[in-house]
């Protein structure tokens, strides 16, 4: 089985979905590996390494034409998918639910795909998990933006001319991007607040030092490991509950992501205008609509004298950590879905069924092939 390796095209992103050293080992169990021309340039990674890894360089009609499996990080652009052959294999993160029309092409092309987006939060899959390991260097990074942005220093210091107090952050959404922020704030000197509609994230948060904001009621809980949608009393609730933390704050960190929908609105922009002067927002949800009412993928918004920073909650940035994670997701999986080289077709096991979105160029719905 040849896999293929493409560059990435989206603007800004800097990742490569397979690393070097994972080629080796995808060679040394019997697959053929194929990586477009520069495919890991902006991650650190030469051509030459790949090639010393015992991979072939290729240019982009090359490896759609000569490739079983197409892995990428990023959905595969229109372009792309009018490449794909009947019985192609494709691996990205296709976030399959808000793009109907390329699982669309996709099936008209005959092709497969896997959704990486769309596995499982249970514990045999956690090694595959694309979004937790790249959740994980977001939510450190949004921190240390966060920091070069602000016009102060997260520590209390003390000092021969007076004192420094801590600066306020506060975290909006306490998944594993949040909890890396909270634990990054805090290393950092910083007074933490954070707040979920998820009950359970409560002890996560205080355990790590930060102070949870509880809103009062029942608690609601996780589906699958993700937020569900919250009902419209409890956003109120909530607002209520941490408008005084979100005034007093001086960086405010948000995570909040519910799989195939739009990010819930946490910040409007009635609330923007009674945060502090020089206060910063980290949206890392901006790019499914963002948290805060105000913010814009990739933008930097200033408005009431508050700095709005949307990104995305991929870390290219750092993008040699990031890619050696997602490389190592990649290797995990192809091992559970394969056996000799070949796809085992588990249809019914669980890791195999929520990722499968096309199956030879059908589309799957709840488990079953349509």
């Amino acid at each position: 089985m040849t896999i293929g390796i493409l560059k990435e095209t989206q603007k800004g992103e800097r990742r490569v979905a397979i690393t070097p050293s994972i080629v080796k080992q995808l060679i040394a169990k019997g697959f053929k590996v194929v990586v477009e021309e520069d495919a890991g340039a902006n991650s650190k990674y030469k051509n030459a390494n790949y090639t010393k890894a015992g991979a072939s360089i290729q240019n982009k009609p090359e490896i759609f034409k000569n490739a079983d499996v197409l892995i990428k990080i990023n959905p595969f652009n229109e372009d792309e998918l009018k490449k794909l052959r009947k019985g192609q294999i494709i691996f990205a993160q296709l976030f399959h639910k808000s793009h109907p029309e390329a699982i669309n092409l996709i099936a008209k092309q005959g092709a497969t795909a896997f959704s990486l987006d769309a596995m499982p939060r249970i514990s045999r899959a956690q090694d595959m998990d694309v979004l937790s390991s790249q959740n994980n260097l977001a939510g450190y990074k949004a921190v240390i933006l966060g920091a070069y942005e602000m016009t102060k220093i997260f520590p209390l210091m003390m000092t021969a001319a007076g004192t420094i107090t801590p600066s306020r952050v506060l975290i909006y959404g306490v998944g594993v991007a949040g909890l890396q922020a909270i634990a990054t704030a805090k290393r950092l000197g910083a007074i933490v607040e954070a707040t979920d509609i998820r009950s359970e994230t409560k002890e996560q948060t205080e355990s790590l030092g930060a102070k949870f904001i509880t809103v009062d009621n029942d608690g609601e809980e996780s589906e699958g490991g993700y937020a569900k949608v919250a009902s419209k009393e409890y956003v109120l609730r909530q607002k209520e509950a941490v408008d005084k933390s979100l005034f007093n704050a001086d960086l405010v960190i948000t995570t909040a992501m519910v799989p195939g929908r739009r990010s819930p609105v946490l910040i409007t922009e009635e609330q923007v205008k009674q945060m502090k002067n020089g206060a910063v927002i980290i949206d890392l949800a901006a790019a499914q609509g963002g948290n805060c009412e105000l913010s814009k993928l990739n933008k930097t918004i200033r408005k009431y004298g508050v700095k709005i920073i949307g990104t995305t909650i991929a870390p290219e940035s750092v993008s040699t950590n990031a890619s050696d994670l997602f490389a190592k997701n990649m290797f995990n999986f192809l091992l559970h879905l394969t056996e000799n080289n070949e796809f085992k077709w588990q249809l019914e096991e669980q890791i195999t069924d929520e990722t499968l979105i096309v199956f030879n160029g059908k589309i799957r719905q709840n488990g079953k092939t349509e």
